[in-house]
């Protein structure tokens, strides 16, 4: 019985890692509206993140909903902006 190989398809989601006030970091994604989730250590908060965005693309499937994509070339960047 020859085996069948399995598919899975992979995303990748730009992810923000910020400094939180009382130590770890909080994670959101920007192409997920609502998706944050945050760790005590970097590591931690990175397997935090992974597990959330898995969550909410599962969830999008059971509603049968779009996965959203990030389009190629996305920047991310500092900003400075003068105020007088």
């Amino acid at each position: 019985m020859a085996k069948r190989k399995i598919q899975r398809k992979v995303y990748n989601f730009t992810a923000v890692f910020e400094p939180a006030a009382e130590g770890g970091y909080v994670v959101y994604v920007p192409a997920l509206p609502g998706c944050v989730t945050q760790g005590e250590t970097f590591e931690e908060a990175l397997a935090m993140a992974k597990d959330a965005i898995a969550g909410y693309l599962a969830t999008l499937r059971e509603l049968k909903e779009e996965i959203p994509t990030e389009p190629e070339g996305a920047v991310v960047s500092r900003i400075p902006v003068q105020m007088p």
